[in-house]
C-alpha cells in the first residue's frame, strides 16, 4: 500500500504533462471549427451617409403602388434588415450547413406630399398587397467546409418565394454554383490581405480588400470593404428559370417621367434592374467572426440598351428602387464582439493557460513524488543495521580485547584443585590454544571459531563423576595466589574442537 501512495503522485504527474502536450496538439483543433450549434441573429437599420441614426427617413424605396397611376414614384423610408443564421442537415464533423433567412421591412415613409405611413405586414400564408410592409425576403442555405469556413459545394441555394406547405423548398430554390467567397463567418487566422466574400443580392463572389485595424468593444477587429460591380438583377433566373417579378418593367415614358427629343408620352420604355453594392466587414481575426458589417445598397431601373440608337433621354434615365446604408444595430455587434471574445477565451484557454496549468502541475506531483522517494531511500539507510566493530580490537563477547585478558598464574609449577581454579586454568588454555592456531595474533574472528571458546565435556568416569571436588588449601608456605590450579595437559587441550563446517 505504501508503495502504492508513493507511485501515485508520479502517475497523476506524467499524465498531467502528457495532457499539456496532447490538448494544444488534439483538443484545439477541435475547437477551430464551425459549431454545429451555431444561431446568429442580426439586426441592421437604415442610416444617413455619415452613419448617423438621427435621420427618421434616411432610405429611398420605390413605391411598387405607383405602377396603378399615371407617374412612377419613390419614397423616403425608414428600413430594417433581420438575418437569422443557423445549422441545418447535412452537418457532420467535416462540413456544416447554414442556413440565413433575411427579410427587409418597411418601418415607416414617407410620400412626396410629406405625408408618413407606417406599413404593415400581412401574415406568412396571406397574400400581400403592394402596401405591405415586407420589401424582400430569401433564403440563403450554403454548405461550407468547418475547418476552413470555406463552401464546398454539397448544398448551394437561395430560395426566393415561400414554399407552400407539401412543397420541396429546393423547388422554389435557384442552385448557386461555383461559390467560394465567406458571407457568414470567416476562417481562422485571418490575414491583412484580400479575401472572396459572396455577395446573394447579385449572386456572385466580390474581392474585399483589408482596409484597417480597429477596435470595436474591446475585440480588435480587421476592416474589408469591397465593391460589387453592377449587375443585371434581370438576369438572374428565379426558381422557373424567368426573370424575377420586378426586375424588368415597361411603362409608358410619361409614366417614367422621361421626356425630350426622340421620345413620345406613351412610347413605351423598357427598363431592367440594376444592382451595385459596397460591403464593409470587421472580422475579429482568430476566429473569423463577424463583429459589425455595413452595406451600401444601390438599386435602380435604367435601359438595358445603351446603344447610340436609343434616345439619349432614355439611354441616361435612372430612378432608384432602393437607395439604403444598412448598419448593424449596437446590440448586435455587442452580441457579436462578446461572441467572438468567449470563443477567442476557449482558444487561448486550450492553446495556452491549460497546458501551461497541467505542466506545472504535472512537475510539482514529480517533485512530491521525487522527494518521497528520497527520503523513503534515507529512511531505509537509517535503519539498516550498523557495521561490526573492528574485530582485532574487539571479543566475540563485544568486549574490547585487553580489557578483561585472563591473568596468567605466576608460577608454572603450582598446583592445585577445585572447579574455579580449573575453570580459569582451562579458559587460559583454551585462549593459549586459539592464539597458537592463530599464529599468535588476535586477527581472526572468534565468531569464526565460536566453540573453541568453550572447553569440550566428556563422559568422566563413574568414581570421577561422584567424588567430591578437592577444596584443600594452599600450602602456608606457598604465596602464589593461583599456584594451586593445576593447568590442563597437553591431552586435555585436544579436547577443544572445532564445529562442524557450515
Amino acid at each position: 500500500m505504501r508503495r502504492l501512495w508513493l507511485a501515485l503522485p508520479a502517475f497523476l504527474g506524467a499524465a498531467c504533462i502528457a495532457a499539456a502536450i496532447a490538448i494544444p496538439l488534439f483538443l484545439v483543433p477541435q475547437l477551430r471549427v464551425v459549431p454545429l450549434d451555431l444561431d446568429i441573429t442580426s439586426e441592421a437599420t437604415t442610416v444617413s451617409e455619415d452613419g448617423s441614426t438621427g435621420d427618421r427617413f434616411p432610405a429611398r424605396v420605390f413605391d411598387r403602388c405607383s405602377v396603378n397611376e399615371r407617374r412612377a414614384q419613390v419614397d423616403d423610408a425608414h428600413l430594417s434588415q433581420q438575418r437569422r443564421s443557423v445549422i441545418v442537415d447535412p452537418s457532420d464533423r467535416r462540413q456544416a450547413t447554414l442556413q440565413s433567412a433575411q427579410t427587409v421591412q418597411i418601418d415607416r415613409l414617407r410620400d412626396a406630399d410629406g405625408e408618413e405611413t407606417e406599413p404593415t405586414m400581412a401574415a406568412a400564408d396571406a397574400a400581400r398587397e403592394c402596401n405591405d410592409g415586407l420589401l424582400t425576403a430569401n433564403i440563403d442555405r450554403v454548405s461550407v467546409n468547418r475547418k476552413s469556413s470555406v463552401p464546398n459545394g454539397t448544398v448551394s441555394s437561395l430560395q426566393l418565394e415561400a414554399a407552400p406547405e407539401g412543397v420541396n423548398p429546393q423547388d422554389v430554390s435557384v442552385e448557386l454554383p461555383d461559390r467560394q467567397g465567406f458571407q457568414y463567418k470567416f476562417g481562422f487566422d485571418v490575414q491583412k490581405r484580400s479575401y472572396l466574400y459572396y455577395d446573394t443580392n447579385t449572386r456572385q463572389d466580390i474581392p474585399v480588400e483589408f482596409v484597417g485595424e480597429k477596435t470595436i468593444d474591446g475585440v480588435t477587429v480587421y476592416e474589408f470593404s469591397g465593391e460589387v460591380p453592377e449587375t443585371d438583377v434581370s438576369s438572374l433566373p428565379n426558381a422557373q428559370g424567368q426573370a424575377a417579378l420586378g426586375t424588368i418593367l415597361t411603362m409608358p415614358a410619361s409614366w417614367w417621367g422621361i421626356s425630350g427629343r426622340g421620345v413620345e408620352p406613351r412610347d413605351q420604355v423598357t427598363m431592367h434592374r440594376y444592382a451595385t453594392a459596397t460591403r464593409t466587414v470587421w472580422v475579429e481575426p482568430e476566429t473569423g467572426t463577424i463583429v459589425d458589417g455595413m452595406e451600401d445598397q444601390h438599386q435602380y431601373f435604367r435601359s438595358p440598351d445603351q446603344s447610340d440608337d436609343t434616345p439619349a433621354p432614355i439611354r441616361d434615365f435612372q430612378m432608384d428602387v432602393l437607395k439604403a446604408r444598412f448598419k448593424w444595430t449596437d446590440e448586435t455587434v455587442s452580441n457579436q464582439a462578446a461572441r467572438a471574445d468567449d470563443y477567442m477565451g476557449q482558444l487561448r484557454l486550450g492553446n495556452f493557460w491549460l497546458p501551461l496549468i497541467l505542466a506545472v502541475v504535472g512537475v510539482v506531483l514529480l517533485g512530491v513524488w521525487a522527494l518521497m522517494w528520497w527520503r523513503g531511500r534515507r529512511r531505509g539507510d537509517d535503519d539498516t543495521t550498523p557495521p561490526a566493530d573492528d574485530p582485532a580490537t574487539t571479543s566475540w563477547l563485544g568486549e574490547t580485547r585487553g580489557e578483561h585478558s585472563p591473568i596468567a598464574p605466576t608460577d608454572d609449577a603450582a598446583g592445585g584443585g577445585g572447579v574455579a581454579g580449573a575453570a580459569g586454568v582451562a579458559g587460559a588454555a583454551g585462549a593459549g590454544a586459539a592464539d597458537t592456531r592463530a599464529g599468535g595474533a588476535h586477527a581472526a574472528d572468534p565468531w569464526d571459531q565460536p566453540t573453541e571458546q568453550i572447553p569440550r565435556v566428556e563422559s568422566a568416569p563413574e568414581s570421577e563423576a561422584t567424588a567430591e571436588p578437592s577444596t584443600t588449601e594452599p600450602p602456608a608456605g606457598d604465596d602464589s595466589a593461583t599456584g594451586w590450579l593445576t593447568p590442563p595437559s597437553a591431552d586435555e587441550t585436544q579436547r577443544y574442537r572445532r564445529p562442524p563446517a557450515e
